[in-house]
């Protein structure tokens, strides 16, 4: 992953998984209006806030153990610091950052390669990758197969090892890969790498894409979970472990409190004063 940037695990995610979030998310797939915009080609059908739409998406997908350890290792921030006296260690999980689903159609156009870092901002500098510094992303993004996805049908074009590229350097379509991958297939790579979805030349094949992000515990999050997905449709689904995961949790120290205490305290009306993290 340092090395390239990204990666591709095969068969990790069930058939079982998969049709079960098919299930879930096809109505809003076929519901969903055609895109006006320059970013994604009109073909594309997309759903997002998948929180409080697929349960086994958020805990099969966003859940499962290996994408969370990647997400854990390269993503956690750790920070000491003085109060008073007192060397404090703080440490800030990494949290969820997007979910979306990409359904992209034939005769889809090839989306722009990009780096998915510029959101917040960030700006990478030119290293040999015997400098990269675990923790110097701000992002990884997670790609899973729903159906075959090739070179015809729109795979996501992907140059290894531009996450050590600087800042202003711009992409070159010639260096591009392409991520094929088989359905439960997944694609892992840093934020800062260029990346695009490519153009779908078949006449009648459906490139279904599940995806989401991880980002760090302290930035804000590119999709706003609180609104995109209903606290009544995720309390009591979800463990206190996923709903932190997803953002009701504190960065650690004091980050994101409620009235001097825990989002989940302040949402589920527990008055006591708790540990904030």
């Amino acid at each position: 992953m340092i090395k390239a940037g990204g990666v591709i695990l095969r068969h990790a995610i069930t058939p079982e998984i998969l049709t079960r979030i098919e299930h879930d998310t096809r109505p809003y797939i076929q519901t969903d209006t055609e895109w006006t915009g320059t970013f994604f080609p009109k073909e594309t059908r997309r759903v997002c806030g998948l929180a409080g739409k697929s349960q086994p998406f958020i805990e099969g997908i966003v859940g499962n153990a290996i994408f969370q350890s990647i997400s854990d290792i390269l993503l956690t921030s750790k920070l000491g610091c003085w109060i008073g006296e007192k060397w404090e260690e703080h440490v800030s999980p990494p949290q969820l950052n997007n979910t979306i689903i990409f359904s992209v159609g034939p005769g889809a156009r090839a989306q722009g390669l990009h780096r998915d870092d510029m959101i917040h901002h960030n700006k990478p500098r030119s290293i040999p990758v015997e400098e990269y510094k675990v923790g110097q992303d701000v992002g990884v993004g997670f790609f899973v197969a729903a159906s075959r996805s090739t070179k015809e049908n729109g795979a996501t074009r992907f140059i290894p090892g531009s996450h050590l590229w600087a800042h202003e350097t711009p992409p070159v379509e010639g260096l591009a890969v392409h991520a094929e991958l088989e359905p439960g297939d997944m694609f892992v790579f840093f934020s800062s790498c260029y990346h695009g979805g490519s153009a779908n030349w078949t006449k009648d094949q459906e490139r279904l894409l599940y995806s989401f992000f991880m980002t760090k515990g302290f930035l804000r999050q590119e999709e706003n979970q609180y609104l995109a997905s209903r606290w009544e449709d995720v309390k009591g689904v979800y463990d206190d472990g996923m709903l932190k995961t997803m953002g009701y949790g504190l960065s650690a120290p004091f980050l994101g409190w409620v009235d001097l205490r825990s989002p989940l305290n302040s949402l589920r009306g527990e008055t006591e004063l708790k540990d904030l993290y």
